[in-house]
């Protein structure tokens, strides 16, 4: 009688490996074309942030549960989804919202761990931390990463630490969340010579993405800001309001008020001078919680649903 004896893997695969060699080449340089910019450019935290909702969807994707970046944005800000309102499908809205739910989930797990999360995260990082066969730190990462969901470690706090792993090995100064969730979508090999590379395309996919969200925002703000320097009174409050908008997602009259030391009427004048102008988008139609946003975000106009209101009989 046959027994079924499982393969035992003590280390990832050799360096010789071609798919191996190229899959690691094009993730370090892609991490090194990211770190380059990303430490002192005064958009860095407005990046981290977007970031981290995107790394929020591709995870949930790998786990075959689809939702917006900037419907997570909206959710992130206690909006209701129009999709989840006014779905013909119950089946549709239910899906959204478990999709939404998950993300949330793994948004938190990146932004900022609960007290019990945090010594999952911890226990992942451990296990990083001695995986180092190569000396190479994206190899060994990526090893230490099989090797922590083979022996059955859940995944957000992989994740997590992955991301304090690039700060701790120097291969990042930031700690922008590169954590290879495509590897774990359907499909994808667990065998580990052809998982690895598989990790390591996914990275180096993130990191462009994010050096090409940077470059993308930094467009979108110096264009605001050259939009509303002309013609402005020297005390005008409203470069650094395009400033605030830059680095976040939703801005509100109260946050920009508490921000900026000013009235929330004043700042609300701000923000609608700012949409007549085209430099900001309202994003909720609310009267009780408007919400505002830099131009260039109007898909989450169209996921934040507006206020029900009765139809005229």
């Amino acid at each position: 009688m046959a027994l079924l004896v499982r393969t035992r893997h003590d280390g990832p695969p050799p360096l010789g490996d071609p798919a191996l060699l190229a899959a690691l080449a094009a993730a370090s340089a892609a991490v090194a074309r990211l770190d380059a910019v990303v430490p002192l450019h005064p958009l860095r935290e407005a990046l981290l942030h977007r970031a981290r909702l995107d790394a929020a969807r591709r995870q949930a994707a790998a786990d075959g549960a689809l939702i917006d970046p900037w419907h997570l944005a909206a959710v992130l800000e206690g909006l209701p989804l129009r999709a989840m309102r006014d779905s013909a499908r119950a089946m549709d809205a239910g899906a959204l919202h478990d999709a939404a739910r998950l993300a949330l989930d793994y948004h938190g797990w990146l932004a900022a761990p609960g007290l019990a999360a945090e010594g999952e995260v911890r226990a992942a990082l451990a296990a990083l931390e001695v995986a180092r066969p190569t000396g190479v730190p994206l190899l060994d990462a990526a090893w230490g990463a099989w090797r922590w969901l083979e022996h059955g470690g859940a995944r957000p706090p992989l994740r997590a630490a992955l991301v304090r792993r690039w700060e701790a090995v120097g291969l990042l100064r930031a700690p922008l969340p590169l954590t290879g969730a495509a590897a774990l979508g359907p499909g994808q090999p667990w065998e580990p010579s052809l998982w690895i590379p598989a990790f390591l395309r996914a990275v180096a996919a993130e990191a462009g993405a994010a050096l090409d969200l940077l470059v993308e925002m930094e467009r979108r703000w110096r264009a605001a800001r050259a939009a509303v320097a002309a013609g402005r009174r020297r005390t005008s409050r409203t470069p650094a309001a395009v400033d605030l908008l830059a680095a976040v997602p939703l801005v509100s009259a109260t946050t920009l008020a508490a921000a900026l030391g000013l009235s929330v009427k004043a700042a609300g004048a701000i923000l609608d001078d700012l949409v007549r102008r085209g430099v900001a988008v309202e994003v909720t139609h609310r009267h009780s919680r408007r919400l505002f946003g830099l131009a260039g975000l109007a898909p989450l106009r169209a996921a934040a649903a507006a206020p029900r209101r009765p139809v005229p009989r």
